[in-house]
């Protein structure tokens, strides 16, 4: 891997803030993080608006690239005017919900893992037309206190309330894995060969219930366990409620199939990752401070 010319696109995302504080670590002689909005640039970090990729023009053309933005949002002209510039090494996230959503009853989770689906096959098909190595990586539920959207999510409703709602036994199976571990199995995979034109399921460290899981958020925040089972017609029908007095069917109905998945296992073996490349996540132990005061 050329170390002089890394490209990270989406750098203040989830793993793109964590790939970025490893990459200071490193004795990188260059560094280039580019944001994948339109937002002002900051931080000495590059601007590429992923609408408008052909008017990036970095100082030092990238020869490897690390996608940590969506992968949906990887357009042909994209990569294009990245393999122009010399991109010859990518990176890409994508996600296990394209497995795990094929078969959901709400049309919109469909179509996401229906767009995942074409979003690799766009990235891979390029990659083996243009000779460029490509690895695409899989995560399963990806959380970082504080910053992600799913366990950081369940800690401030029991912040807020002091317990938390499962669905029926919520005895469906999980593999949380930690953000940092996701920006280290990028390094990983740049600096081993087998990883060239693969794709992975990055799972995290442990399988435990979905039940157990939100025990172990509790855990985190110094806070004793009070978790309420209700059963799924009971979520069925104040969800159904909820959307009559709302008319927000399409998002309910959504949340209706996120609780029902609570008794889903949704588990898959990065085996081939640890094999690879030495993929080795940690167990799911979150640890949460205070809540950030109010903004002024």
């Amino acid at each position: 891997m050329n170390r002089e010319s890394l490209l990270v696109i989406g750098a203040s995302s989830l793993v793109g803030r964590r790939l970025v504080e490893l990459l200071a670590q490193e004795p990188y002689a260059e560094r280039h993080a580019a944001r994948f909005t339109s937002s002002k640039p900051r931080d000495g970090r590059l601007l590429l608006d992923l609408s408008r990729p052909n008017d990036f023009a970095p100082d030092e053309p990238p020869t490897t690239v690390v996608f940590c933005c969506p992968i949906r949002m990887v357009s042909t002209e994209a990569l294009t005017r990245l393999h122009v510039l010399g991109m010859r090494r990518v990176v890409a996230f994508s996600s296990t919900s394209r497995f795990t959503k094929t078969d959901s009853a709400e049309p919109a989770e469909r179509a996401a893992a229906d767009d995942l689906i074409a979003a690799e096959d766009r990235l891979t098909t390029f990659a083996r037309a243009h000779g460029v190595g490509y690895t695409i990586l899989r995560p399963t539920i990806i959380y970082d206190e504080g910053f992600d959207k799913n366990i950081t999510r369940i800690a401030a409703f029991i912040r807020r309330f002091g317990f938390f709602i499962v669905c029926g036994r919520a005895d469906g199976l999980r593999q949380p894995v930690h953000a940092r571990d996701l920006a280290r199995a990028v390094l990983q995979t740049l600096e081993h060969d087998a990883a060239h034109n693969q794709a992975y399921e990055l799972s995290g460290g442990e399988t435990l219930t979905y039940r157990e899981m939100v025990r172990r958020v509790f855990e985190g925040l110094g806070r004793p366990p009070r978790i309420i089972s209700l059963p799924a017609l009971a979520w069925r029908v104040g969800f159904s409620m909820l959307g009559l007095a709302r008319r927000r069917r399409t998002s309910l109905q959504e949340n209706v199939q996120m609780a029902l998945r609570m008794n889903k296992d949704m588990i898959f073996d990065h085996g081939a990752a640890t094999r690879d490349f030495g993929y080795s996540p940690v167990e799911f132990r979150p640890q949460f401070g205070p809540p950030a005061p109010p903004p002024r």
